[in-house]
């Protein structure tokens, strides 16, 4: 296991989504995922790169625990409104520069604490989406936890039965010279790469990951629908684009 420093992890994270972050988030691959890994229409730009929770019937409690984690989310929200208060507030937007559908605010500090336990008091990210005027409109909230949790861990903190944690997987760093490589349909490398094993990697010259960031779940308490609370489909709503690139320094192996 590949165990390096927070400020290496964190460098390497920005390293890596500046090469295919933007790709993630627009690219129009609209390939088929494994059934045992993606729900219909789910992740879709990311076969082969993606592991998601199945989902677990429902036990008695779920649906209160869950619904108390929303509440909680919304109130850890509600100061931050003012995508203004956040920044004051130290939360940093992830390629602010960068166009995505939703914009990642994070909260550094919150995201180490989440290897350890959890407070729904203290997502790691806050969601943003641009307005027409330029500004953020706060749609949702990120909860995190370290790569190598276990199920039952996720499932102490939110429910299975309700929500379904991701993880980006197979991830094939590009060798030097081929950061073309990472994009357009027939991309060989990254998390829209064909390559999604340590052998075809290997045998192009690059670097295997086969887990890259950590355990990552989005709510979005405002919405009406509840399936749209923990949405996981990248859609056009922006429920879940460019979530791989704010991960801070959860540890590859």
């Amino acid at each position: 296991m590949l165990r390096i420093s927070f400020d290496q992890r964190f460098a390497f994270c920005l390293a890596m989504v500046s090469l295919t972050g933007g790709v993630l988030a627009f690219a129009g691959a609209q390939q088929s995922a494994p059934a045992s890994t993606l729900s219909d229409g789910a992740m879709a730009p990311m076969p082969g790169h993606m592991y998601m929770t199945s989902l677990r019937p429902l036990k008695s409690g779920d649906q209160q625990k869950a619904d108390a984690i929303v509440a909680a989310a919304k109130t850890a929200m509600a100061p931050y409104e003012d995508y203004h208060k956040a920044l004051a507030d130290g939360y940093e937007i992830f390629l602010p520069n960068v166009p995505q559908p939703q914009y990642h605010f994070t909260n550094h500090e919150f995201g180490r604490e989440a290897w350890s336990h959890f407070d729904p008091l203290k997502p790691t990210s806050l969601l943003y989406k641009r307005t027409a005027d330029g500004g953020y409109k706060l749609v949702g909230a990120m909860y995190t936890d370290r790569v190598d949790a276990g199920e039952e861990e996720l499932n102490d903190r939110i429910p299975l039965s309700i929500a379904r944690w991701h993880q980006h997987t197979n991830f094939c760093k590009a060798p030097a010279g081929q950061k073309a490589g990472y994009f357009g349909p027939d991309a060989k490398f990254g998390l829209l790469g064909s390559i999604t094993t340590s052998e075809a990697c290997e045998a192009a010259g690059g670097e295997f990951h086969p887990h890259i960031f950590g355990w990552m779940v989005h709510v979005c308490p405002y919405e009406t629908d509840p399936k749209k609370i923990w949405s996981t489909d990248d859609d056009d709503q922006g429920h879940d684009n460019m979530d791989h690139s704010v991960m801070p320094g959860m540890k590859m192996n």
